[in-house]
């Protein structure tokens, strides 16, 4: 627990610790799949499960608006759903997904099911939304500053994936390229609302722990790929 108050640099510096310490980019996982280590199936696996996390993000974004008390807040956080679900049918970030899991081969009927999750990866995505829906706002705004951390993994993972998989295209790969512009953008309003209102020891360590608990979870769907992956040699 931060027993003495941070200022707002050094309360970045901490949150992007967490980003160095815990982020999923550190896992096995990833760098088996951007080295053209992994099979199609284990990347369906991956997909398949990481598309769970993908459709629920705006459950969580549209949760956390009704709880925003201005309308700035609210028009600022509102891109997000934009992003996620599109303007209309067959656009957005988690069509841009379906069409991943498209070209790796998987049913689309069966991906949007969710009949074939993890039960692990569930557990993850919906804490993830818990905390948005029943921590407090400053927490809520926290936990989504994972975005802090994730143009490094996308850029890894776009090269090693088009350079060592014959069967994905940068179309399949499309979800991630809008992601290298949409995350920063994110990010940096969630950090600034985070070193401007976390103004109170007590505040700085909760905005932190909540932090590292959901680099957790957005590792544990990589992670029981691994098991997953192993299970199947």
């Amino acid at each position: 627990m931060t027993t003495q108050l941070l200022s707002p640099a050094e309360l970045e510096a901490a949150l992007k610790q967490i980003g160095a310490e815990r982020y999923h980019s550190l896992h096995p996982f990833h760098e088996l799949m951007y080295q053209g280590k992994l099979n199609r199936g284990q990347l369906q696996a991956w997909a398949l499960n990481r598309y769970y996390y993908q459709c629920r993000i705006p459950a969580k974004d549209a949760t956390l608006i009704a709880r925003l008390p201005t309308p700035e807040l609210r028009r600022a956080w509102r891109r997000r759903l934009h992003d996620h679900d599109g303007d209309e049918p067959n656009t957005g970030g988690i069509e841009r997904w379906l069409r991943l899991t498209d070209g790796l081969g998987l049913d689309r009927d069966y991906v949007i099911s969710t009949s074939g999750l993890l039960p692990i990866t569930r557990f993850a995505v919906d804490a993830y939304v818990d905390i948005v829906r029943d921590r407090p706002i400053l927490e809520g705004i926290a936990s989504c500053l994972t975005e802090l951390f994730s143009p490094t993994i996308i850029a890894e993972r776009v090269g090693g994936m088009l350079a060592n998989y014959d069967f994905i295209t940068a179309d399949t790969l499309g979800y991630f390229t809008p992601r290298l512009d949409q995350a920063p953008m994110d990010a940096e309003f969630a950090l600034d609302y985070v070193k401007q209102h976390a103004r109170t020891p007590e505040q700085q360590s909760a905005v932190l722990a909540v932090l590292r608990t959901n680099a957790t979870f957005s590792g544990l769907c990589s992670t029981r790929c691994i098991w997953l992956m192993l299970n199947q040699e």
